[in-house]
């Protein structure tokens, strides 16, 4: 790979990590919001808006897996979890000042949507280490096992694994936490994963696309990686 070669895969990855780290922090922000979404009414689904921007995150890992490697894809993860924490230690400190007058958003109001971050991080994050890490793990246990082909089966298959670990230990903690009340914890875990489940679905096509173009633009082969990166 020459040297323009590697500077675009380098650029490529910093664009998907950040990605992969704005995703990660916003769905740790706005979680408390939950909204209905009934396709076709075939399911009443009841999930957090935070839920929106996560399945992102594992499409990227995916991603990233497959073309930079097991060891770029865990890099990845270490930094949304930083990224995460210190996005928390943010909200923190704001929430210990003072709000003006005139401010628009008053101390009670910033407490109510943000006060709880740092409870929703923590259960997020310990859920977000065991499903990124088992996703990872998967993905490229089943891309030796079929030798870097059927992309679609290792994508979903890891997936659909560690989202339903995700889903379950999330809701498990803001449960045990008083964030959210037991009555509502078998609907959330179902609604969740299966919500997962249908985005993994319909984000095959997505992946199957980016592993298209990086193998034809840095002329890959099937199941070779770039590793020419800092």
């Amino acid at each position: 790979m020459n040297a323009k070669d590697r500077q675009l895969a380098s650029t490529i990855y910093m664009i998907l990590a950040t990605l992969f780290i704005t995703s990660l922090v916003v769905s740790n922000l706005i979680f408390q919001k939950f909204f209905y979404w009934n396709p076709f009414g075939l399911f009443r689904f009841e999930v957090s808006v935070g839920i929106l921007p996560y399945p992102i995150t594992f499409l990227i890992t995916d991603i990233i897996s497959e073309i930079y490697g097991k060891k770029k894809a865990n890099q990845v993860v270490v930094t949304g979890i930083f990224a995460s924490f210190f996005s928390v230690l943010i909200v923190l400190i704001a929430n210990y000042t003072s709000a003006t007058d005139w401010s628009p958003v008053n101390d009670a109001l910033y407490s109510k949507v943000f006060g709880l971050s740092p409870i929703a991080v923590m259960a997020s994050m310990m859920a977000y280490l065991f499903a990124q890490f088992i996703d990872i793990r998967i993905f490229h246990f089943w891309k030796q096992k079929t030798q870097g082909k059927h992309l679609w089966l290792r994508n979903n298959f890891s997936t659909f694994s560690s989202q339903f670990i995700d889903t379950f230990t999330v809701v498990l903690l803001l449960t045990l936490f008083d964030v959210l009340s037991w009555d509502v914890f078998g609907s959330l875990l179902l609604s969740g994963f299966l919500f997962k489940v249908v985005v993994a679905i319909i984000d095959t096509p997505f992946l199957y696309a980016a592993v298209y173009f990086f193998r034809k633009r840095f002329n890959l082969g099937v199941g070779e990686e770039i590793k020419e990166i800092l």
